[in-house]
């Protein structure tokens, strides 16, 4: 298996129209490293995931995936080099069973690995082995993203991107979704965690990358993060 970083982004540049979004930001997440990527809303977190994803074209800079260039890369092709993404608003299938929301995303890995089978995923997500017949939209707002990660385990990749993961659960939900990125972290896939929890992203997070009006305003380690307070407030008003 390559040593080159999932994703080695430098210099990336992106608008929306006549927006300047994003001014120069390079971002790395290596194999088997969670990393937390935090700021206020509307500073460029999401654009940033989009522009890694090709789902929006950065308009200077280079994203390479797995050491490949993939900057004019159409999103299929990147996703197939081991990433899977949970976007913020979930995106399943509501009007299929939650069996048939899972079944249909299974695919190998990047390097063939089948690791993550239905049935491990049932065994990380209990609660919907007791829903299999049940369809997308039946699920609650916290099934409804247990679902969403399940689905992109089942293709097996080397990389998880979640965005929001907990926003509008209930406390106790929000506790078990963290239990299982930590459950996931384990299994040393890598991960890149958006949300508002300063203290669980934290508490899971090898690095942390703090973005302000679209450029990076901090990285380094979460303990470092940490023991800065003041950063904290400055940057995250936490």
């Amino acid at each position: 298996m390559s040593d080159a970083a999932l994703i080695d982004a430098r210099g990336i540049h992106t608008y929306y129209g006549v927006s300047h979004i994003l001014h120069g930001v390079d971002f790395c997440v290596r194999r088997g490293e969670t990393v937390g990527l935090m700021g206020r809303n509307g500073m460029g977190k999401t654009t940033l995931l989009r522009s890694v994803l090709g789902l929006v074209r950065p308009r200077s800079g280079a994203v390479r995936i797995a050491g490949v260039d993939m900057t004019q890369a159409a999103t299929h092709a990147i996703v197939r080099k081991g990433i899977a993404y949970v976007p913020e608003g979930r995106g399943i299938f509501p009007n299929l069973s939650v069996r048939e929301n899972l079944v249909m995303a299974a695919r190998p890995g990047a390097d063939g690995r089948r690791d993550w089978t239905f049935e491990r995923v049932m065994q990380t997500f209990p609660r919907l082995a007791e829903r299999l017949t049940h369809g997308g939209a039946q699920l609650s707002g916290g099934e409804q993203q247990m679902l969403t990660i399940g689905r992109a385990l089942m293709t097996n990749p080397d990389l998880l991107i979640l965005d929001e993961a907990t926003e509008g659960l209930a406390p106790k939900i929000s506790r078990e979704i963290w239990g299982i990125i930590g459950r996931i972290k384990q299994a040393g896939i890598a991960a890149v965690i958006v949300d508002k929890n300063f203290a669980a992203v934290a508490g899971i997070a090898d690095r942390v990358m703090i973005l302000v009006k679209g450029a990076t305003a901090y990285e380094g380690s979460s303990s470092e993060l940490q023991a800065q307070p003041e950063l904290r407030i400055k940057y995250l008003g936490v």
